[in-house]
């Protein structure tokens, strides 16, 4: 619904709307892509690009009079194909509900919460097998769970799913149990993010940066190689990823907007590249900072960064050598490794076999607002 948010803004009597929940081969909106109809019979927004429109326009007038919400798939698969079918080939999955601005948790709270710039997700039952249940939602604002299933369990599942999901800001259906277990098939919820995805800025257009580029952005990130050197820094070497930017790895790095969901992985293995870029991280926001080299380059390192004016606190603040000890030797294995190290620094993770532990192997799930007050 992001992309069409901003029209919404005026709206304030009941709306249907249809949202792009799941989508097989070439279709032609993603996950999200939403189309929303009030009760004057105003249309904005777009599923499918012109394919299927009309037809997801009379179910949300349905919907919108009924209230009880659908799930409606089309494709090139359906009897009606040529009339209502993606010609492109594809087919997607839309849940269609009614939505009331003036109930708590669902409008003006998430406009609110978009307007200040706070990570915001939202969660909307797609399917169930407890059929009361769709529809129903949570919306998630910094941590905090507005609204409910009337599941308790349920609720601090769908919460710990969202905050999960939110860190990499890529819609999601996730399947739970009845009562949250993770790998049933009972529940599916559509978890839609209104939050950009977070940053990977890979810097050393070499072989390691080019395997850690692509698992960055199997991850999830928005991936940018930045290398000063134009005869590495090139789109054959790096034709998948987001940005690729051949300028001083310092100069480049004071230019972008860094904050905590940041992830620097310095490749350059270079002091004349890797200290004034270090300087300029550390005294930045990035929730990691990871540099490649050995014990000996990091202990040398550290020297000429204190003698630029780094503090001990700041140095604490690197992870290097870069990477958890895989005992991998190919760039694809460190590439693995380096990953690993950032997943388990987001979520806390001890890095160590999960078989060595007796805590719980996905953590403590989130409180929701919901629990706070019961």
């Amino acid at each position: 619904m992001q992309d069409i948010l901003e029209n919404l803004r005026t709206w304030t009597d009941p709306f249907a709307v249809a949202t792009v929940i799941r989508t097989w081969k070439s279709s032609p909106r993603g996950p999200g892509a939403s189309m929303a109809v009030n009760a004057t019979g105003e249309a904005v927004g777009s599923v499918s690009g012109g394919c299927v429109e009309s037809a997801v326009y009379e179910v949300c007038r349905e919907v919108l009079k009924t209230g009880r919400p659908q799930v409606v798939r089309y494709g090139v698969t359906d009897n009606d194909a040529f009339q209502v079918g993606l010609t492109c080939g594809g087919t997607i999955e839309l849940l269609v509900r009614r939505v009331d601005p003036a109930e708590p948790g669902q409008l003006t709270d998430l406009i609110a919460a978009v307007d200040a710039h706070r990570p915001t997700a939202l969660a909307i039952v797609a399917a169930a097998e407890e059929k009361s249940l769709v529809g129903r939602h949570i919306l998630l604002v910094e941590g905090e769970a507005h609204g409910s299933t009337e599941e308790e369990r349920l609720d601090a599942a769908i919460a710990d799913a969202a905050s999960g999901v939110l860190e990499y800001g890529r819609n999601q259906t996730v399947h739970l149990g009845r009562n949250g277990e993770r790998r049933p098939n009972e529940v599916s919820v559509f978890i839609e993010c209104f939050t950009p995805a977070p940053k990977m800025i890979v810097f050393g257009a070499i072989d390691f940066a080019a395997a850690v580029a692509r698992i960055g952005s199997f991850l999830g990130y928005h991936v940018t190689v930045c290398d000063a050197r134009p005869v590495f820094a090139t789109r054959a070497r790096f034709p998948d990823v987001d940005e690729l930017v051949v300028r001083w790895p310092h100069e480049y790095l004071r230019s972008v907007v860094v904050d905590a969901r940041t992830v620097l992985c310095v490749l350059t293995h270079d002091p004349k590249f890797d200290i004034p870029l270090l300087v300029e991280a550390l005294a930045g926001r990035a929730g990691y900072i990871g540099v490649i080299g050995s014990r000996r380059t990091h202990a040398d390192r550290n020297e000429a960064l204190r003698a630029e004016g780094i503090n001990e606190d700041q140095l604490a603040r690197l992870s290097s050598p870069i990477g958890l000890d895989l005992g991998g030797r190919t760039p694809e294995e460190t590439a693995v490794s380096i990953a690993a190290e950032i997943v388990a620094r987001r979520w806390g993770g001890s890095g160590l076999p999960l078989g060595m532990l007796e805590t719980p192997i996905h953590g403590h799930p989130l409180r929701t607002a919901a629990m706070e007050t019961s």
